[in-house]
C-alpha cells in the first residue's frame, strides 16, 4: 500500500494514521448513545453469527418433512455431521450428550469464520482473541467437570499419576500431563483458530487491497503501467487465497470442534 507519514490526499493513496492502533479498534456504532454507547461492529457480528446458526436449526427443523427441502436437508446433514460424525465417533458411548455443545459452537465458528469471505463484512469474528479463548475455556469447563462428574476428584489423580508410567518418571509426567491438560490444551485451543483467522484476514486485506490501490491509481493516471502488472497479479492471488480461505473457515471450525470433542472423550472414558 502506498502510505505517507505526512498525509497529502492529492498526491498518495493512502496516508498512516498517527496511532496504529487504530487499525485494530472498531468505533462505536452508536456514540451518542446513552444505553449502546459500547456497541461495535464487532459485537452487532457475534449476535449475527449466534443468529444464523439458532435459524438454521430451528427453521431447518421446525418442520420436519418426509421428503425434505433444501433447507432442512442442510440442517439436518449438519446435525448429522456433529452427532455422527464427532460426538458418537470421537467420545463414544455417551457422546450424544455432547452433541448440542459440539454443534453450536461448530455453526457459530463457521459463520464467524465465512465473514472473512462475506461481501461488505469481510471480517472474520474469530480474529478477535476473546473470541477463541471464550470458546476454548467453555471447553475447558466442560472436560474438566465431565472428568470430575465421571472420575470424581481422582481425574486430577489420574492427571498427576498416568497409569502404566514408571515410577521413577511418574513425578515428572504427571507434572508434564496436568500442566498440558489444565493450561496448554484450552491455549493452543484457541491460538489455533485466532492464528489462522488472521493470517488470511491479513493476506486478503494486503493483496486486495494493494491491487485495488495499483489498479485504480493507474487508471486515475498517477502510478506506471508496471504498478497496473503488479496490482493485477496480486488480484489475482489474492482471488486464489480468497477461493482457499473458504476451505480454512470450514476446516477450522471442523478442527475446533473435534478437538472439543477429544478432549472431553479424555475425560469421560480415561482408559482411551
Amino acid at each position: 500500500m502506498i502510505l505517507a507519514f505526512e498525509c497529502d490526499a492529492e498526491n498518495v493513496a493512502m496516508c498512516a494514521p498517527e496511532d496504529v492502533s487504530v487499525l485494530f479498534e472498531f468505533p462505536p456504532l452508536f456514540p451518542d448513545s446513552e444505553m449502546f454507547y459500547w456497541v461495535t461492529r464487532t459485537h452487532v457480528l457475534i449476535m449475527l453469527a449466534a443468529f444464523l446458526a439458532v435459524a438454521l436449526m430451528y427453521f431447518g427443523l421446525r418442520k420436519r418433512r418426509l421428503v425434505p427441502g433444501k433447507f432442512q436437508i442442510v440442517a439436518e446433514s449438519a446435525f448429522n455431521f456433529v452427532d455422527q460424525g464427532i460426538a458418537k465417533d470421537v467420545i463414544g458411548k455417551g457422546g450424544e450428550r455432547y452433541t448440542p455443545y459440539l454443534l453450536s459452537i461448530f455453526l457459530f465458528i463457521l459463520f464467524g469464520n465465512l465473514f472473512e469471505v462475506t461481501p461488505l463484512i469481510n471480517f472474520p469474528i474469530t480474529s478477535r482473541m476473546a473470541i477463541p479463548a471464550f470458546l476454548a475455556l467453555v471447553t475447558w469447563f466442560i472436560f474438566v467437570i465431565a472428568g470430575i462428574a465421571k472420575q470424581g476428584f481422582g481425574y486430577f489423580g489420574h492427571l498427576l499419576w498416568p497409569p502404566g508410567v514408571p515410577v521413577a518418571l511418574k513425578p515428572l509426567v504427571g507434572i508434564i500431563e496436568f500442566i498440558s491438560t489444565i493450561f496448554v490444551r484450552p491455549f493452543s485451543l484457541a491460538v489455533r483458530l485466532f492464528a489462522n483467522l488472521v493470517a488470511g484476514h491479513v493476506m486478503l486485506s494486503l493483496l486486495l487491497g494493494t491491487a485495488g490501490v495499483f489498479i485504480w491509481g493507474f487508471i486515475q493516471g498517477e502510478l506506471a503501467f508496471g504498478k497496473a502488472l503488479t496490482g493485477g497479479a496480486w488480484f489475482v492471488l489474492g482471488v486464489g487465497i480468497y477461493v482457499f480461505e473458504i476451505l480454512v473457515a470450514v476446516l477450522q471450525a471442523y478442527i475446533f470442534t473435534l478437538l472439543s470433542a477429544v478432549y472431553i472423550q479424555t475425560s469421560v472414558h480415561p482408559e482411551h
